[in-house]
């Protein structure tokens, strides 16, 4: 399914807004989150760190909560918003966290504060991924 350039600004601002929010005391490296979700709506997340490591939150996981939560059971784009010399993307373990709601061809763009800096699709992220229909009597969403 293609994502509209109006609503891809609208989750690149969200993801944007949530940076702000991030509790990083301790890398200092913010990350925002924004999910679209079959209904239309935006969900958007920040990390939240912990002391004790590995115990924090990353940005993704905290959209899919929010995600999650309002009743939302897809993905159908997702932005990244860190600052860094490359494009942040999703960590390995988000990519198989947006898995379980999105497709192969679900569009995941990175940016920063200025710019899109990467368009990839989920499926280029996290190839040959497990997913939910891989399990036994698990119908596909499609």
């Amino acid at each position: 399914m293609a994502v509209s350039q109006t609503s891809m600004a609208q989750l690149i601002d969200a993801a944007r807004a949530a940076r702000e929010r991030a509790y990083a005391p301790y890398s200092k490296f913010a990350v925002g989150a924004a999910l679209l979700d079959e209904h239309g709506r935006v969900h958007a997340g920040c990390n939240i760190e912990n002391a004790a490591y590995p115990q924090g939150q990353c940005a993704e996981a905290s959209a899919l909560a929010h995600l999650v939560l309002a009743g939302g059971t897809r993905v159908l784009a997702a932005v990244v918003v860190g600052v860094a010399d490359a494009p942040v993307t999703p960590c390995g373990g988000c990519r198989q966290k947006l898995r379980e709601f999105a497709d192969d061809d679900t569009p995941v763009w990175a940016a920063d504060l200025q710019a899109v800096r990467g368009r990839y699709t989920l499926g280029e992220l996290l190839p040959a991924s497990f997913g939910p229909m891989h399990l036994p009597g698990v119908l596909s969403r499609k």
